[in-house]
């Protein structure tokens, strides 16, 4: 990562000039302004808010930045974060978050993230997916939790989705289920694809063809869980389901299943079965019977990237943890 010198070396001025440049523009010449400016971006030098520390103070300990885009608006950062910052102290490290939404300027976030001066930077995202890395991350030690890397090849830690559906779908076909319908999340979400590919292996093992199910899309957009009921009531005939189980694409829409299902007097499991994904904080006791579902491993992909980071792995190998099931009384 450049320094405040290897600025000052290219625009030929001192420390001193530098420093005014970035706190005090205003006292220096246009001209010596303009190219102090210019150095920084060649460089890509972002300011350095350790630098205010005490000289001779004892070193502070080492440190993760966590660069979150869009995890603080779900119940699941909490896992995350928590993990992240678990795992840094019990090693005797500090963490510090830095949330990035949608709308934000990748560029400026990452300039702030860094001007903290981390040792290490956790990228990671909510919702699985793949995103773009901005340069100027890779500067340091860097691991993705939830997400991989568009381009770069770049350490990642996600959930075993495809296995994760799998075991799921295995056991419900086992417990003699063989008409599932299947409700999905968005079909271009990377975890719909690959909980697809879970579902048709254990399809397949079982004898059963799995474009034969009746496969139903969720639209993209929160505002479309609220469609889920009148998809499902298309496969009631007069208060009869034409299919014994219910596959939910997340434990939301297994909630709207189960509104759905019981105010049409069908019992669960008796008459359907039903199967989650997510076990979503805050909202599995609010399940009667409880709801078999499989768990998002996001407090172990916290810890797993946390320890990429402090055991210094090289490594750029993209890291599927486990994501288990849960089976309770809706199966």
């Amino acid at each position: 990562m450049a320094s405040l010198k290897d600025v000052a070396k290219l625009a030929n001025v001192s420390l001193m000039t530098v420093s005014r440049a970035l706190n005090s523009p205003e006292r220096l010449k246009p001209d010596t302004l303009a190219r102090v400016q210019q150095a920084i971006e060649q460089t890509n030098y972002v300011p350095d808010l350790s630098a205010k520390k005490i000289r001779g103070a004892h070193a502070s300990p080492s440190t993760i930045g966590v660069l979150a885009l869009d995890t603080v608006t779900t119940p699941f950062s909490v896992e995350i974060t928590l993990s992240i910052e678990e795992t840094a102290r019990a090693h005797g490290w500090n963490s510090f978050v830095v949330n990035m939404f949608s709308d934000d300027s990748p560029e400026t976030m990452v300039d702030l993230l860094l001007s903290h001066r981390p040792d290490g930077i956790i990228f990671t995202t909510m919702g699985l997916r793949q995103v773009p890395l901005p340069a100027k991350l890779l500067t340091l030690p860097c691991v993705l939790a939830n997400c991989e890397s568009l381009h770069q090849p770049v350490a990642s830690y996600i959930p075993d989705d495809e296995q994760g559906q799998y075991s799921a779908v295995k056991a419900l076909l086992a417990a003699g289920y063989s008409r599932p319908l299947c409700l999905h999340l968005p079909a271009t979400h990377l975890a719909t694809i690959r909980r697809r590919h879970g579902l048709e292996r254990a399809c397949r093992e079982a004898n059963i063809d799995p474009d034969a199910l009746d496969h139903v899309y969720m639209k993209f957009g929160d505002e479309h869980y609220r469609d889920m009921p009148a998809h499902l009531l298309e496969y009631i005939r007069h208060g009869k389901p034409l299919f014994d189980s219910v596959i939910c694409g997340n434990d939301r829409i297994a909630f709207m299943v189960y509104q759905t299902l019981l105010a049409q007097g069908l019992r669960i499991p008796q008459d359907v079965a039903v199967l989650g994904y997510d076990n979503m904080v805050g909202i599995g006791d609010l399940f009667f019977p409880p709801l078999s579902t499989v768990q998002l491993p996001h407090y172990d992909i916290g810890r797993l990237s946390a320890l990429h980071i402090i055991n210094q792995e090289t490594h750029s190998d993209t890291i599927r943890v486990e994501s288990p099931l849960l089976l309770r009384e809706s199966l």
